[in-house]
């Protein structure tokens, strides 16, 4: 099986896999994250494959909806990846990158974090797909699958939280641009992310001045 059938079986079975999954953890959320891996990874000297594998299936088994459960993603791709007969350098590649992608992990300062310039471009693609516009949009898609408030003043946002708060927390959606999604550009790994970043950026800030006057009824 050359690279290309690889990457069609992966297709298939994440399309499979993730049917009728939270709309911003969906197939569309993992194709959106392949298309950015593919554009930063044409500057980066980095195993295509590799990139191509962990962006699909990074969020095979989300731990949010695996009860916290951070073992199921991996195990799972690994099992997939070995039924292609796949060579086990490369599953446990992507095994590390999938378990290492994440923000909450990177808020875990006691463990020691595993390295690679490909785990470098695929959570660049992933973080870029929690900014701007869809960004926005997948962050208050899971806040209504949560049930969370809008907004609340009375309740600040927490930008230091450790990875057990961050995991706990049930802050209102608006709390999750401090707590996350504004501190990804300074975040980025490749020279490629951090272009892309800015005006993903600059897209939430002009967001949240907007969110603010309508809530306070100035506009």
């Amino acid at each position: 099986m050359n690279d290309a059938e690889i990457i069609e079986e992966t297709i298939a079975f994440v399309k499979e896999t993730l049917r009728g999954a939270e709309g911003g953890h969906d197939w569309f959320h993992i194709q959106r994250v392949f298309n950015n891996t593919l554009l930063i990874a044409k500057d980066e000297k980095v195993d295509v494959l590799v990139v191509s594998l962990a962006a699909l299936l990074h969020d095979i088994a989300d731990a949010k909806f695996h009860n916290g459960d951070e073992t199921v993603g991996p195990k799972m791709a690994e099992d997939f990846l070995s039924s292609l007969k796949i060579d086990k350098k490369t599953i446990r590649h992507v095994k590390d990158i999938i378990k290492h992608i994440s923000f909450k992990n990177s808020l875990d300062k006691k463990t020691k974090h595993f390295d690679s310039k490909e785990l470098q471009v695929v959570q660049d693609a992933d973080r870029l797909d929690a900014m701007g516009a869809i960004g926005i949009a997948r962050t208050f898609n899971y806040g209504g699958f949560k049930n969370r408030e809008l907004y609340n003043p009375a309740i600040p946002p927490k930008p230091n939280m450790t990875k057990a708060e961050y995991k706990k927390s049930n802050s209102p959606t608006i709390n999750h641009f401090y707590e996350k999604l504004l501190l990804l550009k300074d975040r980025m790994n490749t020279e490629a992310g951090r272009k892309l970043a800015e005006k993903r950026h600059q897209f939430m800030l002009d967001y949240l001045e907007q969110f603010y006057a309508e809530w306070n009824g100035k506009v």
